[in-house]
């Protein structure tokens, strides 16, 4: 009589996906805040070097974060506030569009990075 052994590694598979997952959007989010940083104004260099990133676990979901803790920050980006910035590639809503900018090499590092 034979016998067959089952050993359940969906656990082990998870946490790997997880794993791949958190990683393409920790890459995500470095292409994301490279192209913000390009058109975040610059006087002091306070507001660019605020920035943060961050990545976390909610529920089956990974999130990922970038922001700015300065203060002004929102006022910097708001495209109602009216400002001149001496900065040439500096622009209103700086992180929205850094993140469109990089959007096609952000759904390629992610589908990338699940399929590793």
């Amino acid at each position: 009589m034979s016998r067959a052994r089952i050993t359940n590694r969906l656990p082990q598979f998870l946490s790997a996906v997880e794993q791949k997952a958190a990683r393409g959007v920790t890459q995500a989010l470095i292409l994301g805040a490279s192209e913000a940083s390009v058109m975040t104004p610059v006087d002091t260099s306070t507001l660019l070097n605020s920035q943060f990133r961050g990545v976390t676990k909610d529920g089956s979901k990974i999130v990922g974060t970038v922001g700015y803790t300065a203060e002004y920050a929102k006022y910097v980006h708001d495209p109602n506030v009216k400002q001149r910035f001496r900065r040439s590639t500096a622009e209103k809503e700086f992180l929205r569009k850094g993140f469109e900018e990089a959007e096609p090499n952000i759904r390629a590092v992610i589908s990338g990075a699940i399929k590793t």
